[in-house]
């Protein structure tokens, strides 16, 4: 296995992002997506251009900000509502490796389309393999990129909640690929009276440069929450807590970026941002620009938002 430096940068200067083509609420990933809201059937066409727009709008906010973006269209078949969300089936890395994974929800595993990865070549990136953990899907184990896992890629540390959705033993076997320290633990929400698993991890924390945010009362075990908190530290990040009422609004799904000139700029939607105190906002700008994006069609039928959008690209120019 070629080794990774361990000195890879946390922020990718380049994101690629999947434009909607028929997007829309997902019953599939709706049985442990306690963050979705069914629409009415009528709604479906309203809804795809709503999230259009709202998609769009991000895309030209961020190449404002001088993050490069990557757009690639979805396709109108097979029919993917999620392909939006294209962080949940492979990853970068920069040695040059993917990876691609198992997905809970059958309809979304048709979102691993070859091609993009040669659209991602075409824009001077080199590939040099390609890591397939997507057999796992045979025997009902997954592990669904970086929603399941948060990837502190300069202290080699991947934090992961198990879920339905996250595999421990399959983690572990990332882990080993692609050399990184597993941090393992529980967080659950409250979905109608009952304490159930956080489907993926990227709603609940996010690791940036020099600092993390986290929902840190998700995790109800006392001594799994303090061995997270011990590997935060001693990777030297400053923790931003939030609460679990800022996570239900996405305070925890954000993502920190680099515009092409080097300047870090931390992404999240409007209704993350609305949901921040002023202290909160005022612990993340001494770090970076925040760009809040709207949108809450996206939000509110896919259950996900502004980092689950965004792929990162580690890879080495060729």
């Amino acid at each position: 296995m070629e080794n990774l430096n361990p000195t890879e940068n946390q922020n990718a200067k380049s994101i690629l992002m999947v434009e909607p083509v028929a997007f829309g609420y997902n019953a599939e990933t709706a049985k442990n997506n306690y963050f979705q809201e069914k629409p009415a059937e009528s709604e479906f066409f309203v809804n795809q251009e709503k999230a259009l727009a709202e998609f769009q709008a991000m895309v030209s906010k961020l190449k404002d900000a001088g993050v490069e973006v990557l757009v690639v269209k979805d396709t109108a078949e097979p029919h993917t509502p999620d392909s939006i969300f294209p962080n949940n089936w492979f990853s970068t890395h920069a040695n040059g490796n993917i990876a691609i994974y198992p997905m809970y929800a059958e309809n979304r595993r048709a979102e691993r389309r070859p091609e993009i990865f040669e659209i991602i070549e075409n824009h001077g990136f080199k590939i040099n393999d390609v890591i397939d953990f997507t057999e796992a899907e045979e025997d009902e184990i997954y592990l669904e990129g970086t929603g399941s896992m948060i990837l502190d890629r300069e202290n080699r540390l991947a934090y992961a909640a198990i879920s339905p959705r996250t595999d421990e033993n399959l983690l572990l076997e990332f882990c080993e690929e692609f050399e990184f320290t597993p941090v393992i633990f529980k967080a659950l929400q409250n979905s109608n009276g009952e304490n159930k698993a956080i489907y993926h991890t990227n709603v609940m924390m996010c690791v940036a440069h020099q600092y993390v945010v986290i929902c840190l009362e998700s995790i109800l075990d006392e001594k799994e929450r303090k061995n997270v908190t011990k590997f935060l530290k001693n990777s030297g990040k400053e923790i931003i807590t939030i609460t679990t009422q800022q996570m239900n609004h996405f305070a925890g799904n954000m993502l920190q970026v680099e515009s092409q000139n080097g300047e870090k700029k931390l992404v999240m939607s409007q209704s993350a941002f609305n949901s921040l105190e002023t202290s909160q906002l005022e612990a993340l700008e001494k770090y970076n620009e925040i760009i809040p994006v709207a949108i809450p069609t996206i939000e509110k039928l896919g259950g996900g938002s502004a980092r689950c959008m965004m792929a990162e690209i580690f890879l080495p120019k060729a």
